[in-house]
């Protein structure tokens, strides 16, 4: 009997010792994503998830997964729980931005992108998408802050639009 439990013991110790941690599921996953297998992706996203609830860069890395394939309420989902764990994730604030635009969510969207300018002031990209919802919004003239300031930062787009909307 005693022979039985020290092996259930040394199984137990082995198999706890084999387990993955959060951060190898999620570079795992990372991996998977910069191969754009997302679906793989978000099966170890959720293992990080799993073993840690406030691991925030999964919850982002698993929205942008989602977002390029097309689920837009998971993919805004997880960049608003990435938000609520981390408030000043600017990059968050942006993409959720682009997903309530693709929802046709302008003032949400609009509001995502003041709020990661908030946080960085040197976003140039979300300088560039805050003026693309004021020329959705039909107020191109008010564009035209934002457009400057993207190039100014290095948004190069910037211009093209800039020569279309600011005479």
């Amino acid at each position: 009997m005693k022979k039985t439990i020290q092996v259930i013991l040394l199984v137990l110790i082995c198999s706890v010792g084999q387990a993955k941690s959060a951060k190898e599921y999620y570079n795992e996953a990372n991996e998977k994503l910069d191969q754009k297998r997302y679906k793989e992706a978000i099966r170890e996203y959720n293992k990080a998830i799993e073993i840690d609830e406030s691991f925030a860069a999964a919850y982002y890395n698993r929205g942008i997964a989602k977002n390029d394939l097309k689920d837009y309420k998971g993919a805004l989902s997880d960049y608003s729980k990435t938000i609520e764990l981390n408030p000043t994730h600017a990059l968050a604030y942006n993409n959720r931005g682009l997903v309530r635009k693709s929802l046709n969510d302008l003032d949400g969207a609009y509001e995502d992108y003041c709020k990661a300018i908030e946080i960085n002031p040197n976003f140039a990209s979300a300088y560039f998408n805050r003026g693309s919802i004021k020329v959705l919004k039909e107020q191109p003239e008010l564009s035209c802050e934002d457009f400057k300031q993207a190039l100014v930062l290095g948004q190069n787009k910037a211009l093209e639009y800039i020569s279309k909307y600011c005479k």
